[in-house]
């Protein structure tokens, strides 16, 4: 088991800040904002590249949630706003093998991310 699966088990705590029947968002315990939650889809799926026909209900349930997540903590706005991060292998900073969205706010996020 992952990590986010005995959160979502829950095995193991988390500052759980939404929830419903597909995905589940908590803050992460290393933030790279101030606000800085992951939005985890419950089913399993190691990362984006691998995901399958059969997940595009569960992958579109799972942007729903940031975006619900992002109202819910006030970030929904066009001068607020927010970044949506989706990392694919060590690379680029995967370290779970469970599909997993960053969403990032509460302070100006430059472009291009380093």
């Amino acid at each position: 088991m992952t990590i986010f699966e005995r959160i979502i088990a829950r095995e193991i705590p988390a500052d759980i800040v939404f929830e419903n029947e597909d995905a589940i968002a908590f803050r992460d315990l290393n933030p790279q904002a101030p606000i800085h939650v992951l939005v985890v889809p419950k089913k399993v799926i190691p990362r984006v590249g691998e995901a399958a026909a059969r997940d595009q209900a569960m992958l579109g349930a799972v942007l729903l949630a940031a975006g619900e997540t992002a109202r819910k903590l006030g970030v929904c706005s066009t001068d607020a706003g927010f970044r949506l991060v989706i990392n694919h292998g060590r690379d680029a900073g995967e370290t779970v093998p469970h599909l997993h969205v960053h969403l990032l706010a509460g302070r100006s996020l430059k472009w291009p991310p380093g």
